[in-house]
């Protein structure tokens, strides 16, 4: 698989901000995008001249760069063929003498497991799997039982749903491939948040689409510049429920106001997430067209793989028909443990939300004391903030923070053209004790970027 000269320099975005020497910036880029998997394992790069033609650089500064990535084994080259991306095959962690030797990891959005409410679910589950035996178990609509408990927890929150407008996926992510498979044709435009989810982005981009970002800014969202999207716009992906990454959450009288001529996707994964506000109300309660997708990851645990899509009929029978392609239905008895959770209401709980507060506050009161120069505005709910550097440092420091024992989730990787440089998600999914201590290891890692250290050290995946 060769790689145009031009799309490797649209992924590299802005890479020249910053400090430091402009090859060192464009291997820590180019380093990022391999680890991220935007540039695939034994795909082929560009030529130095060409890709030193497309970035308006000298081909001396892609040479170095080049080098460097040879150096640590991110590439590998031969005589008269194009340089191509491996990894390295063996990356050891050096941590600074005087830290622990587990690193911490940010880069993951995602509570531990609640142990004695999941046991005890998955008991039940068992217990009514036998019901299902004389099934073939390939169901692609998902079970009667789950379908029922999800249309319950819309009708919870105020808005009238049947299991006949519900289809069981693996996942919130899971229903958002399916969806674009069925609703996208290649070169669609697709409206998204920015920044957002970093897998849906990707799910539109595997779609082949073309992405049309509309700033999700400190003030929330702007309807005006929605609605303009939205007329030439295929489709168009929302989170305005305690917004991946910002954690904002989009105000009632915007969702009244909200009406998108595109069909339109809404986000909901952190709605029973609210810290400091109500649970706020689906949009679909404002813009009925509306598809909404769901699942249990941060509500209740990443490992119980269970989403599902809330539509018209007519849609759902479009993503059933072209499922088999991805895959033939979701596990039964996650299905019925799910469908307990749901129906206890414990995907709402008071003592968690109470703890993942204070997680909170422990987050932000760890960055006044050791990164004070961070800006991170309190969310009102979700599972994470969006910090703000004085400077582009994100990459950078994405790089080098796992030589000081913390990863860390970039800030363009939940963009497109290289946009929040300044940015990086934070998870307050942690202990208190080791959300302190992640903070205290960043500022390490932010002291020693400023001395001009570099680093190779692989992130961890992000959810």
């Amino acid at each position: 698989m060769k790689i145009s000269s031009h799309a490797v320099a649209r992924m590299l975005g802005s890479w020249r901000e910053g400090p430091g020497p402009a090859h060192q910036r464009l291997s820590d880029r180019l380093r990022l995008l391999i680890l991220d998997g935007r540039l695939p394992l034994g795909a082929a790069l560009p030529g130095e001249r060409d890709l030193a033609a497309a970035l308006d650089s000298s081909r001396t500064t892609v040479g170095t760069a080049f080098r460097t990535l040879v150096e640590h084994g991110y590439l590998a080259t031969q005589a008269r063929t194009r340089a191509t991306v491996r990894l390295p095959d063996d990356i050891r962690p050096a941590y600074p003498a005087g830290t622990d030797k587990d690193t911490i990891d940010l880069s993951v959005a995602a509570p531990a497991a609640p142990v004695e409410i999941l046991h005890a679910a998955f008991a039940t589950a068992l217990e009514q799997l036998p019901r299902h035996f004389e099934r073939h178990g390939y169901d692609r609509h998902g079970t009667a039982e789950l379908r029922e408990a999800v249309a319950r927890w819309y009708q919870r929150r105020g808005l009238p749903t049947s299991a006949d407008h519900i289809l069981i996926t693996s996942g919130a992510q899971h229903a958002l491939a399916l969806l674009a498979r069925v609703l996208l044709s290649p070169r669609d435009r697709v409206l998204i948040d920015h920044p957002t989810y970093p897998h849906a982005i990707k799910a539109f981009v595997d779609a082949r689409a073309r992405l049309l970002p509309v700033a999700v800014t400190p003030s929330g969202w702007d309807t005006e510049q929605l609605r303009a999207a939205g007329r030439v716009a295929n489709l168009a992906y929302l989170i305005p429920d305690f917004h991946n990454p910002t954690g904002m959450c989009m105000p009632t009288s915007t969702r009244r106001q909200l009406r998108l001529a595109c069909p339109t996707v809404v986000d909901e994964t952190m709605a029973d997430l609210a810290l400091d506000v109500p649970s706020p109300e689906p949009l679909a309660l404002h813009m009925p067209a509306a598809i909404s997708i769901g699942s249990v990851s941060k509500s209740v645990w990443g490992g119980l793989r269970t989403g599902w899509i809330r539509a018209l009929p007519s849609i759902l029978e479009r993503v059933e028909q072209a499922r088999p392609a991805l895959d033939l239905g979701t596990p039964v008895v996650e299905q019925l443990a799910t469908a307990v959770l749901l129906n206890d209401d414990q995907t709402r709980r008071p003592d968690a939300l109470r703890q993942l507060g204070a997680q909170r506050d422990t987050l932000r009161q760890a960055l006044a004391e050791h990164l004070p120069d961070v800006h991170a505005p309190q969310p009102a709910g979700g599972v994470t903030l969006w910090a703000t550097f004085p400077e582009p440092v994100s990459s950078r420091l994405a790089a080098i923070a796992p030589d000081h024992g913390v990863t860390i989730a970039a800030g363009p990787r939940f963009g497109v053209g290289g946009a929040f440089e300044r940015n990086i998600r934070l998870p307050y999914t942690l202990p208190p004790s080791r959300i302190a201590q992640a903070i205290r290891r960043l500022a390490r890692a932010e002291q020693a970027l400023v001395r001009g250290a570099t680093g190779t050290h692989t992130p961890a995946p992000l959810a």
